[in-house]
Parts: structure tokens; sequence; C-alpha cells
């Protein structure tokens, strides 16, 4: 395999130089402690695929009433801030560059995990059981109020401050696969009729809220977001949607980010609505760093990125599969299939 790009550096906006175009995309792992404090044994995992040019953690809290699977990390509370300084420490003492993922559930956190009632911009339930713990069902959320939406706001913003005290090196907004920024965007999600709600703009607000609170707080070269378009998951399409993102795109364009990293299950996969793959029509709407992810093998991230239709690619389930992928790569070997038994393992 030519693997003159996958290989080759690439500097995001702001000077951090990762050392290959490969990141580790950010996979729920599920495997905090008591406090949602990573555990010890995360050291080892992320340190273990410090070869990739970034690693995006798992998706972190950022406040206690947002969770909604269990044992899943925070970044709100100092005892989590002080266990996930020792992981980035691993991973920059092995010549890593790692960002956190920042992430409110929205509708899809529950009460028996916080609590309270789950907050969203709607009181619209999704129906189903929750993941990893088949015998709770959602909830009904609250509609969030405006004072609370700014809230939200500045608790992403501090999150982020957390993040770089525990010496990551920047932070990637979760805004994808049907949590809390993602039901802002989508009319299913999203029947409000103030400020938030009707218009593509007004749809596009609190993401862009949010984006501008972590970025005041951290900059905006050390701020990513991550977005999912084509509404695949946890929610549904409605006529329009397309609307919101054809809005926020150029807007996040202006703010010089870090990047947008585009969150898909299987990357070929083809929206009418998007006129295709979600990754090119957000390349043809966003002029800065864009990170591809869904099932690329490097032969054929090396491809993609031959034709420039992403800066970086992402491997999700193969990095469970393969701590070595980078190696492995690197030396044209194959690479060993995912498995579903395997997320039980740090390994």
């Amino acid at each position: 395999m030519d693997s003159q790009r996958l290989f080759s550096h690439y500097s995001l906006p702001g000077g951090l130089t990762l050392k290959n175009r490969i990141v580790m995309a950010p996979m729920t792992r599920c495997f905090a402690a008591d406090g949602l404090v990573p555990t010890e044994g995360a050291q080892a995992y992320y340190g273990a695929r410090a070869d990739a040019g970034l690693i995006v953690t798992e998706a972190t809290l950022v406040d206690p009433r947002a969770q909604g699977y269990p044992r899943t990390p925070g970044i709100f509370a100092a005892s989590q801030v002080d266990a996930w300084h020792r992981i980035t420490d691993v991973v920059h003492a092995r010549d890593g560059l790692i960002f956190c993922q920042l992430w409110h559930t929205g509708r899809m956190a529950h009460s028996h995990y916080t609590g309270c009632q789950p907050v969203a911009p709607s009181a619209v339930a999704l129906d189903g059981p929750l993941p990893r713990a088949p015998d709770l069902r959602y909830e009904t959320p609250r509609e969030l109020t405006t004072g609370e939406i700014a809230e939200l706001a500045d608790r992403f913003a501090d999150a982020a401050r957390n993040a770089l005290r525990a010496g990551f090196d920047g932070v990637e907004i979760h805004g994808a696969n049907g949590y809390l920024i993602d039901q802002f965007l989508h009319q299913q999600t999203n029947r409000r009729e103030d400020d938030y709600g009707g218009s593509p703009q007004n749809r596009a607000r609190f993401p862009l809220q949010v984006v501008d609170a972590v970025a005041a707080a951290v900059g905006s070269q050390r701020t990513a977001i991550r977005l999912s378009p084509q509404a695949y998951v946890n929610l549904d399409h409605t006529p329009g949607d397309e609307a919101a993102f054809d809005w926020l795109l150029p807007e996040l364009g202006r703010r010089q980010l870090a990047y947008v990293h585009v969150a898909a299950f299987d990357a070929d996969q083809r929206y009418d609505y998007l006129g295709g793959r979600p990754v090119d029509y957000v390349r043809h709407r966003y002029p800065g760093t864009v990170v591809g992810c869904g099932g690329f093998t490097p032969a054929r991230a090396e491809a993609e990125l031959a034709q420039n239709r992403m800066d970086l690619v992402a491997f999700g389930r193969s990095f469970i599969a393969n701590p070595d992928l980078v190696a492995r790569a690197h030396a044209d070997e194959a690479l060993a299939p995912y498995d579903e038994s395997m997320l039980g393992s740090l390994a």
C-alpha cells in the first residue's frame, strides 16, 4: 500500500502537529469506576494506542445529570481531572496527542443514573431500552428553559477548562449521534417556538453557543466538534434538517476550529437529502480540517486522503481489536477483525 499521505505529518490550526493522519475515534467503553472516575486500566488502554496522530477519548460527561450509560467517565470533578491527568501523562510520554470528547446525552440520560428527569430541547421521548442497561427504558425529558440552556453552555466550557487542567491537548464537542447538541439541530427532537427552535439559524443557536463558550475558555484552535448531519442513530431525519447544517458549517468555518469530525458507522452510506455521503457534504461546506470516520481500512483511508475528501481518518472498532493498528498499517499487515466480545476488555 502506498501510504504516503496516511503517515505524513499534519498540522492542525494553532500549531499542533500530528505525527500521522490516523485518529483514534471516540468509543464508549463504560470502564469508569465509582464517581465516574477513569480506571487505572484506561491508562494502559490509551497509552497502547498513542502511535495514532491523535486520540479522541470516549465520550466524557460535562455534568452528572447528563449520564445515560453505566460507568461512563466525567470531567466535572477534581477526582476525574486527576485520573485523566494520569492518562494524558502516559499518552504524552509516548509522544502522543489526546483530545477529550465532551458529552451531554440530553433526552438519553436516565434518572436511574442521575436521580432527576432528563432534559432536552423539547419533551420528546426516545422509545426503547437503554443501551447496556436493557432493563431500563427511556424516559420523557423535560424541556429546557432558556436560562438552563445558557447554563449548559457554561458546563461545556467548565469541562473544557478541566480537560486542559488534566493535560489534554484540546477538546472535541460531541454534537453527533442523537445526543443533546444533535437534538437541537433536528426537528424531530426540537419543537421549540423560541430563539432555539424553528428556523435553521435558531436550531443551530445552541451548538454555536457551546462552541463559542468552549472556544472562549480554551481557544478556538483547541476546540473541535463531531457532527452527524445524516441523523443515522437515536433520532430520525425530518425534511429540512439539513438546512440547520447548511447554516452551521460555514459559521464553524469562521471560528477557525481544530477540526470538524463527521460521525458515521459506514462512511460510504449515502443520503439523498445530503446529496451523497455525509463526509462529502461537510467537506463542501466547511473550509477547515475535516476528519472522516466509518469503517475505513488503511488502504481506503489512503485513497480518501489522496482524493482530498478528508484531511484525517478516524478508526474506531479496528482500534479496539488492534492496539498496534498504526504499526500494522505501516507494515502493510492485515488487521485483526473486531468482535463485540472485545468490548469487555481494555487490552
